[in-house]
């Protein structure tokens, strides 16, 4: 034994390790079941909105008391001074040359943030909203129950406002961590105004715009997945969410995010609310409350189980491979060896 040591003689000291990489793999794995068993949540909500709504009598019934004649074309608007800027929203978000730029908007920010993979599929998943939704409505057929004020004509679901929810969800595919949360209510509240706009305008029922909403869910919850299970971690090299944050910061943030959210609530519930219900009908109210409630907690949940995925093309194998410490710029620091580091995140 030497002086002063605890270290038997002939055992050398134990010098710094360097840091284990976390099992990528493994931690990857769940991510992707957990988006697969929330698409597969939602494509069942979706089947029994269709079936209840569709194929039943107090479906339609309840379909036709919150909305009476509510249907595509045919002049079926709902009788409020809303009709002509549920229209103009309508016209406006219908444009394709908006359409396209929103969709290249999307293709542009995966570029700039290394998730050009995410925003082709955040597109096709747009265009595949439209197409599903479209199929749907030809080939399902609508019982005719003989109800007053309702039709056998089938427009379930509604193909704007599931075009508005997978596009949104879009963006959430290709852009980080960070920035979802804060797109989560002004985006969930436009989706909130096409729904709405669509069932002011007659152009769908209440059933419609739910499921619309529901379709885009599911579709950006199947697309999250098949990413998630492609790529061995979900680790954002390009520093998505900033430098790393301490539990006070995260505390901080999500204060101020939670006031900021329900600051939004408390306007809502005491300027658009009451203008909403000396405008419209009581029937029409309920439905637009109830398909906003929907869109608000369905965006809510996409920003939480999706939290810990950042869609980034991972960097090749050829560069990690080498058998020396290289540089990270994106993190400020370096590499040890052959094994890339993994960034923790306290953000939630």
């Amino acid at each position: 034994m030497s002086i002063g040591s605890s270290y038997h003689i002939g055992r050398s000291a134990p010098g710094p390790q360097p840091a284990r990489p976390l099992p990528r793999v493994r931690a990857a794995a769940p991510l992707g079941r957990l988006l697969l068993g929330a698409a597969l949540g939602h494509l069942l909500a979706l089947g029994v909105t269709c079936a209840v709504f569709v194929r039943t009598h107090p479906g339609q019934w309840l379909d036709g008391l919150l909305l009476p004649r509510a249907e595509r074309g045919g002049g079926y608007e709902q009788q409020t001074v809303l009709v002509d800027p549920a229209r103009t929203v309508l016209a406006t978000f219908g444009n394709p040359m908006l359409l396209a730029v929103l969709l290249g908007t999307v293709l542009l920010v995966g570029v700039l943030r290394r998730r050009l993979l995410a925003g082709v599929v955040g597109v096709g998943m747009v265009l595949l909203a439209v197409v599903v939704a479209g199929v749907v409505k030809s080939v399902l057929p609508r019982a005719d129950f003989q109800i007053v004020s309702s039709s056998t004509h089938n427009s379930f679901p509604s193909g704007h406002v599931a075009a508005a929810t997978a596009l949104l969800l879009a963006f959430m595919l290709v852009l980080p961590r960070w920035a979802r949360r804060w797109l989560a209510v002004p985006g969930a509240a436009g989706v909130s105004v096409i729904a709405s706009a669509t069932m002011i305008a007659g152009w769908h029922r209440f059933s419609d715009a739910l499921g619309g909403v529901l379709l885009g869910v599911t579709l950006f919850y199947l697309a999250a997945a098949a990413l998630a299970a492609g790529r061995r971690g979900d680790v954002d090299p390009g520093g998505g969410a900033g430098p790393r944050r301490g539990p006070d910061s995260a505390v901080g943030r999500r204060l101020v995010e939670g006031t900021v959210g329900l600051a939004v609530l408390l306007w809502a519930l005491l300027v658009v609310l009451p203008g909403l219900a000396a405008s419209v009908q009581s029937g029409l109210l309920v439905a637009i409350v109830v398909v906003t409630g929907v869109t608000m907690l369905a965006v809510g949940s996409v920003v939480f189980l999706a939290r810990s995925a950042e869609f980034v093309v991972p960097a090749r194998l050829g560069r990690r491979g080498q058998g020396h410490p290289t540089s990270d710029s994106g993190h400020g620091g370096t590499s040890q060896g052959s094994y890339p580091t993994a960034r923790t995140s306290t953000d939630g």
